[in-house]
Formats: C-alpha cells, sequence, structure tokens
C-alpha cells in the first residue's frame, strides 16, 4: 500500500508522475472537475449572496469514491492539479469531498513534468490559495449569471441552441464591426512610380520620393504627369549614399497567445489544436530508455515571458557549443504586456538541450512540429541579434528624389535558427545594390508610374483575433481557443479563405445585446471585468461585491428585454434547385466552415449537399462534367467533377482549361515556395505564372 495520494488531473500525467515520486506515492487522476455547477441550472443562488450550489458531475461518481477510499487509507494526501486558478478550483473542490482542512499543506504546483521540478515542488507543498479559487468562483459565477440568463431568452425570441457569454460576445462583435468596416470602406487612389535603373551589369529599382528634399504624395495622374514633366531625360545623380548597420533582435520566448499565433501562421493550426498538441507534451511523451515518460515543455496556458536563469544557462551552453560564443546574445529580461499576471514561465522546452531531431521518432508528425516551433523559438530568444548591413541612394534629376534601398544579413545571429512569421507572409530577402558613391550618373532604363488604391482592413485570421484579443486585454490565456470554437459551433461566425465573417445569425444577435445589454459587448466592460477578477486574485478585492455590482444594473436589463423583444424570424435564403430525394426546395445554411445547401423539408428530409463552385474546366476523364472546387474532411481544398460518383475523378491541384502544348495532357496549377507553376500530369512540362 502506498503511504501518500497524489491527484491529479489527467491519466496522462499521472502516469508520467507516479514513474518521478516512486513507490511510496499512488497518483490517481480525477478526470478534470469532479464538482463543478449544474448544468441543467444557473446554480446561482441569487438571494443568498450569489452563493454557488455545487454538485457532483454527473458521470464522476465513481471516479470520487474512488478518490475516497484512495484518500481514507493514506498518510497523507497531495492535489496537484494544474498551476492556475482553475487548477486551484479543481484542488479546492477536492479538498473539501476529500475532509481536507484549508490551511493544510496539500497543494503542489509545477510549472514542468520533469523529475526535478515534481520532486522539488513535493518538498514544499502549501495550502490551498483561496485568492485564486475566488477569482475562478467569480469568473464562473459571471459567465453562469449572463449565460444562463441571456441565452434562454435568445432562445425563445431567435432559435435554440443560441449562447452568448461575455468574451465569446465581444469576440463577435469585432468580427462584424471589421466587417462593416470593410463593407463601409470607399478606396483612394494614389500612385508610385518606379525606375528601373542599371549600374554596371548590376540592375537595381528606385522608388519616387519626393520633390526638393520632401517627401510628396501622388494622389492622381496629374501628380504624376507633373513629376515626368519636371524630369529632365532619365539621367540621375547620385547625390547622397547613406550606409548603416541595423540590428534585429529575436522575438521572446512564446505565451499562449504567441504561440497560437505563430503555430496558425507557420502550421496551419487552430487554436484548439495548438492547444491539445501542447497539452500533450506538457503532460508527458514517453521517450523510452532511462528518459521513459517525461514532460517536453512548460505549462502552455501563460502570458508571462519569463524564464528560469536554469533554462536560461542550459540553453546558452547548447548555443556556444553548437554555433560559438559569437551566437550568445545579451540576457535579455522578459517584457510582459500591460496586464499580463505572470503567474508562470513562457512555455519552453523542459530541457533546451533535447533538440527536436534527437526526439523526432518518439513524436507523432503535429507533436514534432510544434515542439520543434517552441524549441526554436526558445533557444533564438538567447542567441545574438542578427545584422544587416543597410544602405539608401538618393538619386535627383531637377530637384525630382528617387530612392534606392538594399540590405543585406551581415550576421546571422538567431536568424540562423528561426525567424518570426508574420500575417502577411513578408520574408526576409537579401537585395543588394550596386556600389554607388557620391556624383554617380545612372541612367533609367524604365520608368514606369503604377495607380494604386487603398485596400480595406483585413477580415481577422484566428492569429489576428487572438492578438487583438490579448492588446485589448479581452480574456485570458486559457480562453482565446474555447471563445473561437464557441462561436463557430453556435453559427455566429464562418471562416471564409481562413478569415473570419459574420452570419445573418451574428448579425441578429449581436443587435439585440447591443440594444438590451449593451455592456455584454462592450470591450472596456470586458477589460475592466478582467482587472477586477486579477484584483480578486491579489486579495484586493471581494468577488461577492464585484458581482453584485454587476448583477444590479443586469437584473433590470434582463427584465426589460424579456417584455420588449420580439420574435426575431431568422429565414433561410432559397438556393433555386430543388432536393432530389422528397422534391422540396433546397436553402442555404450557415455551419461553421461557412454556407452549404440543405433541404428545406428538415427534419423530415435531412439532405444536405456542399456548395459547388465550378472553375470553368471539363472534366479530363469523362468529358461530360464540369470539374468543381470541394473541401475534404479536413478542410483541404481539392477538385472534382461534379458528376461524382459515377466519375471518380479528383486531384489536389487546380486544373486549368488549356491542354498540355507538348503532350495534349491535362495542366494544372501547383502552388511551390517561388510561386505559381503549370505543370503538366503526364509529361515534364511547365511553365511560371506571372504574379
Amino acid at each position: 500500500m502506498s503511504d501518500y495520494l497524489v491527484i491529479v488531473e489527467s491519466p496522462a500525467k499521472a502516469k508520467t508522475i507516479e514513474r518521478y515520486l516512486g513507490k511510496k506515492y499512488s497518483v490517481k487522476a480525477s478526470m478534470g472537475h469532479v464538482i463543478d455547477l449544474p448544468k441543467s441550472q444557473t446554480g446561482i443562488d441569487v438571494e443568498n449572496n450569489f452563493e454557488p450550489r455545487y454538485i457532483t458531475v454527473r458521470g464522476k461518481g465513481p471516479i470520487l469514491n474512488e478518490l475516497k477510499k484512495a484518500a481514507k487509507k493514506a498518510k497523507k494526501v497531495y492535489l496537484a492539479a494544474d498551476p492556475d486558478r482553475e487548477g486551484e478550483a479543481i484542488a479546492w473542490h477536492l479538498a473539501h469531498t476529500l475532509n481536507i482542512e484549508e490551511d493544510e499543506s496539500c497543494r503542489v504546483v509545477f510549472n514542468e513534468i520533469t523529475k526535478d521540478a515534481v520532486k522539488s515542488s513535493f518538498k514544499n507543498p502549501r495550502s490551498i490559495n483561496m485568492n485564486l479559487v475566488n477569482a475562478q468562483q467569480a469568473r464562473r459565477v459571471l459567465d453562469r449569471l449572463v449565460g444562463y440568463n441571456i441565452s434562454p431568452l435568445l432562445w425563445k425570441k431567435v432559435k435554440k441552441g443560441l449562447s452568448a457569454g461575455r468574451v465569446q460576445s465581444v469576440a463577435v462583435k469585432m468580427i462584424i464591426d471589421r466587417e462593416n468596416e470593410i463593407k463601409n470602406f470607399v478606396p483612394e487612389e494614389y500612385w508610385s512610380i518606379t525606375g528601373q535603373f542599371q549600374k554596371g551589369k548590376k540592375d537595381f529599382e528606385a522608388k519616387f520620393y519626393g520633390t526638393n528634399g520632401e517627401k510628396q504624395e501622388l494622389k492622381s495622374k496629374d501628380d504624376v504627369d507633373a513629376i515626368l514633366n519636371r524630369m529632365n531625360g532619365q539621367k540621375f545623380e547620385v547625390k547622397k549614399v547613406n550606409k548603416r548597420e541595423r540590428k534585429r533582435n529575436p522575438s521572446l520566448p512564446f505565451t499562449t497567445s504567441s504561440l497560437q499565433q505563430e503555430a496558425f501562421r507557420k502550421l496551419n493550426f487552430r487554436a484548439k489544436k495548438t492547444m491539445m498538441i501542447a497539452q500533450q507534451l506538457y503532460e508527458g511523451i514517453n521517450l523510452g530508455g532511462r528518459e521513459g515518460t517525461t514532460g517536453l515543455i512548460t505549462y502552455m496556458r501563460t502570458d508571462s515571458t519569463r524564464i528560469s536563469e536554469t533554462a536560461k544557462s542550459e540553453a546558452r551552453d547548447w548555443i556556444n557549443e553548437q554555433y560559438g560564443k559569437d551566437f550568445l546574445g545579451p540576457n535579455r529580461k522578459a517584457k510582459n504586456s500591460e496586464g499580463a499576471q505572470d503567474a508562470h514561465e513562457a512555455i519552453r522546452p523542459t530541457s533546451p538541450k533535447r533538440a527536436p531531431s534527437n526526439i523526432k521518432d518518439k513524436l507523432s508528425r503535429d507533436q514534432y512540429r510544434l515542439y520543434k516551433l517552441i524549441w526554436e523559438r526558445f533557444m533564438a530568444s538567447q542567441m545574438a541579434p542578427a545584422v544587416l548591413d543597410t544602405v539608401t541612394a538618393h538619386l535627383w534629376n531637377n530637384d525630382v528624389e528617387f530612392r534606392a534601398s538594399g540590405s543585406q544579413i551581415k550576421f546571422k545571429g538567431f536568424m540562423k535558427l528561426y525567424v518570426e512569421g508574420t500575417d502577411d507572409q513578408k520574408k526576409e530577402e537579401n537585395k543588394i545594390l550596386p556600389p554607388l558613391k557620391e556624383g554617380d550618373v545612372v541612367e533609367a532604363d524604365e520608368i514606369n508610374p503604377d495607380q494604386h488604391f487603398t485596400q480595406p482592413p483585413p477580415r481577422y485570421t484566428e492569429a489576428r483575433l487572438v492578438k487583438t484579443l490579448e492588446e485589448k486585454g479581452i480574456g485570458r490565456p486559457s480562453t482565446y481557443a474555447p471563445t473561437l470554437d464557441t462561436i463557430q459551433r453556435r453559427g455566429y461566425v464562418a471562416l471564409d479563405n481562413r478569415r473570419f465573417v459574420p452570419t445573418e445569425l451574428g448579425e441578429i444577435v449581436n443587435d439585440l445585446l447591443k440594444e438590451y445589454f449593451p455592456e455584454i459587448i462592450n470591450v472596456e466592460f470586458t477589460v475592466k471585468m478582467e482587472q477586477d477578477l486579477d484584483n480578486i486574485e491579489e486579495g484586493s478585492k471581494e468577488w461577492r461585491e464585484i458581482i453584485g455590482i454587476f448583477y444590479e444594473d443586469f437584473e433590470k436589463r434582463l427584465e426589460k428585454a424579456e417584455e420588449e423583444i420580439e420574435k426575431v424570424e431568422v429565414r433561410d435564403e432559397p438556393a433555386g434547385v430543388t432536393c432530389e430525394n422528397c422534391g422540396h426546395e433546397m436553402v442555404y445554411k450557415m455551419g461553421r466552415y461557412g454556407k452549404f445547401l440543405a433541404c428545406s423539408n428538415f427534419p423530415d428530409c435531412r439532405n444536405t449537399k456542399p456548395i459547388l463552385k465550378e472553375i470553368g474546366v471539363k472534366c479530363p476523364k469523362c468529358k461530360e462534367g464540369n470539374v468543381v472546387e470541394r473541401k475534404s474532411k479536413k478542410r483541404r481544398t481539392f477538385y472534382g467533377c461534379d458528376r461524382f460518383p459515377d466519375c471518380d475523378f479528383v486531384s489536389w491541384d487546380k486544373p486549368i482549361e488549356r491542354p498540355c502544348p507538348k503532350c495534349s495532357s491535362l495542366l494544372v496549377e501547383k502552388k511551390k515556395k517561388k510561386g505559381t507553376q503549370i505543370t503538366c500530369t503526364e509529361c515534364d512540362y511547365e511553365e511560371s505564372v506571372q504574379q
């Protein structure tokens, strides 16, 4: 029989920890919350100072009984749930259920599941932190009061299955506001002038800057013509050459938000998938041999960029061994965003010396890719800045100034290992100018004016939305992924080309909330509430008082909404085709991945079909059907015949209408790093596509 009982949330975590602690310890999993608010009712006694009514979670009775039996036999019980508010609440509920005194040193926390970290935490157990528990209780009570009161109202007035919440409703409003910005955007005309020059055998380009040494904008063709008429021919004098050295610092290690953003950009991972795989890496992977099952990364819900001195030292030793001391960066301090809780370290590998390539065969493909991203980002954060040589040449022609810029990486520094992604996927390029000095005369081979129009702000991708939520102080690391998942499942938004677009349903719900519950979708209110929760965690505010202030006004608004909101009919848009199963009209429906066709005779007829997008190409196999764009189960685009299943033609690459000029076979477009290429499916013919 084991002397000590340790309770964690998951079996994977239990298995890893039990191996570190030895035979005297029995480690069991609670499988998350065993005690919680009831699902079928609000569970908050408003008349009794917002007292929560906790019950045993349905289906968790046998687990709880097993834990009670094990606790009676053990000399001491340790509660080792995750090191955050949620984990503290789980530990608190377990302590009450197992009759553990609140002031008993039963709580152990660790930021990483490694042998040293786990053993160290058991040497320093503490009592349950009631400030953390109360902050979590306040969030749960607040979300219950909002969700379990507004949601039934939406079911009654709009349709079943809807919900409202502080963070999700603000996220939907932001997506709708951005869509309105795009709709109301008025493009403005502007022009640019680019000159193509040659010096020796080296070509380079320069762009119009201004006149008489001052920057000038070109807003019309008249402005362009005035500049072109002012120039004397196409010879330019090099008036000045500026050379300088520029340093580029590496990014700080990942927080939850930056990890979700970068995994989206570089790995095409949704936020939910990123957190699921990060959880696996945190809880432990079986590496075999002496290491066995071990946690590969630190806790993945954090808004801090702080790292331990031990991890920093190990990383710097590895960099010195692999690249030399020139690649070691200065000892940089973490810079946390305003409002960051800084409860944990940044997300980093538990052992910097455990390179991804050394454990690739122990990981799934997605685990490896995410671990590699985390490892490279952390290691690069300890490396030297990259050094770039930049040159700007000022070319003059009758007081008309063009500027040519070039840069060259002089020292790669951290860029030898890792470069942060961007939303527009710009790449670091070496753009070298030919040797130019003051007094040189260069002649333009071509001078090309180009008309442009300003573009509306882009729709939110998951990465952009998470970044904006974090910047505004809405939500916390643990809420980003569930929020994005919820607003799609409810049908408030859909994804179009990996970008969020609001649905009609989302706009209807947003309008109702805006009129009757403006504070729920108010950014400032939501940010203040997050700050109040932080203050509760710090012990400077009482949670019931915060809830009371909110509920006083909320209750009045709820009564008004019940009386005034009329039934809203959400009509489906006719698709103009009939259902082949029952003959009723098909209508457009909105799902989490966009529009699809469904029979209007639902639920008697459950026929649904994807909306097929024709690409203007006849099927190369049956010669009768048309090639249409389809989506796989994993939302990957492919192309097939619209006569499927009678014709089984499919292609991952987009077919084009004309045949191969060499063998008359099918030509397809292939996306490559250097751009799009047209290739033949049978012979070696290929051509580049002009961008």
